[in-house]
């Protein structure tokens, strides 16, 4: 059976029903002594084989009560047991049995007494058909038998596909939920206690510089503070990676000031301009845009000395831009390869299905452009 034709079955029953009502009404125009109840009992037991597989019990009834007038008057012969047999089958299949017995015994006792009753007919003929038509009616009581034992057969199969489909996903979250564990903790062994140094030093010597009434320089309280933020960051990551459900606290553009502001203290000028109607956005998208915008100011930072830069926020009509460029001297260079931070872009701005682009301009600088939709579809990592 084609499961994806599900009109198919009820075709093939439907021809089946057809072809059977065409043999048996051609054996009783040849036979000649039919009347016309006779063909109308013909009809209705060999047209219910449409409903034999939806209502097996229903057309086992009709079937063996139809035929069975039919050859109690006319006696036509095996040929009209046919449509017997396959509601018969059809009615094992569903694994009802005593209706089986009930409709072979009624079958053939009636068939048999309506032989007898005609006295016609040589007892050795009449017990060959008889014995004809019982293993008839034993071979489709055993393929009904077989069927309904394959069909389990196959329902145990496919439950137990299912329920190794299931087991290898739960195993699979399993250690992928060890690994995020696991990726916290040298996180947190490593980077946290590097930072710590970093932030402790700087403070000391924030401390120790205004102690002695000197002016502390500026670098020295960029580092103080990125060094917090830092922390704060890492907390942020940590929760993530220990949280499977993802709700952990992270930054979107609402902190986007906080980010230009500490930049800027670094000695980056930037300027910032947003378009359309600020609106609130979906969680992943929202976290995407901030990451694009601290990453491109970082690099900035690191590469683009002396340069200004400026940050685009464009909100458009199911869609999120974010642009940011700086005015630096620096070309193109082939023998530089993308880092881990464009790397990270690339693969945030593929899983919404967005589109990023990252290059050089031409009147030198670089500039980092991020389409977002705001209703993305993830695609495979």
């Amino acid at each position: 059976m084609n499961l994806d034709r599900p009109w198919r079955p009820l075709v093939l029953d439907v021809v089946l029903a057809v072809a059977g009502t065409a043999v048996l009404m051609i054996g009783a125009l040849a036979a000649g002594d039919a009347e016309p109840v006779d063909y109308v009992a013909v009809l209705a037991g060999s047209l219910v084989l449409v409903v034999w597989r939806r209502a097996p019990i229903t057309a086992l009834i009709v079937a063996t009560s139809c035929m069975l007038f039919y050859v109690v008057r006319t006696n036509p012969g095996p040929p009209a047991a046919f449509p017997v047999l396959i509601t018969l089958y059809a009615a094992v299949r569903a694994g009802h049995q005593l209706i089986l017995a009930v409709a072979g015994v009624v079958f053939l006792g009636g068939t048999v007494a309506a032989s007898l009753a005609t006295a016609e007919q040589p007892v050795q003929d009449l017990i060959d058909r008889t014995v004809l038509l019982l293993g008839w009616f034993l071979a489709a009581a055993v393929a009904g038998t077989v069927s309904r034992h394959r069909q389990a057969y196959l329902q145990q199969v496919e439950q137990r596909a299912a329920e190794a489909e299931r087991t290898r996903e739960e195993v699979a979250r399993r250690r992928a939920g060890e690994e995020r564990l696991r990726i916290a903790r040298e996180l947190h062994d490593s980077l946290t206690h590097c930072i710590s140094i970093i932030k402790v030093q700087a403070g000391v010597a924030v401390h120790l510089a205004r102690k002695r009434g000197t002016e502390v320089p500026d670098a020295l309280l960029a580092v103080q503070e990125a060094s917090g933020e830092a922390m704060r960051e890492l907390r942020s990551t940590l929760e993530v990676l220990r949280d499977s459900t993802d709700d952990a606290p992270v930054h979107g553009l609402d902190r986007i000031d906080e980010l230009v502001d500490q930049v800027r203290s670094a000695g980056l000028p930037i300027v910032v301009t947003v378009t359309g109607e600020p609106r609130r956005l979906p969680a992943n998208v929202d976290r995407a845009a901030y990451r694009i915008v601290q990453e491109a100011l970082t690099n900035i930072t690191r590469h683009a000395g002396g340069a200004s830069a400026s940050v685009h926020v464009g909100y458009r009509p199911g869609e999120l831009v974010i642009q940011v460029e700086d005015d630096g001297t620096t070309g193109p260079d082939p023998s530089l390869v993308p880092g881990n931070g464009l790397t990270g872009m690339r693969e945030r701005v593929a899983t919404l299905g967005g589109r990023l682009h990252a290059g050089h301009r031409p009147e030198g600088g670089f500039t980092v452009r991020a389409e977002l939709p705001e209703a993305p579809e993830p695609l495979p990592a």
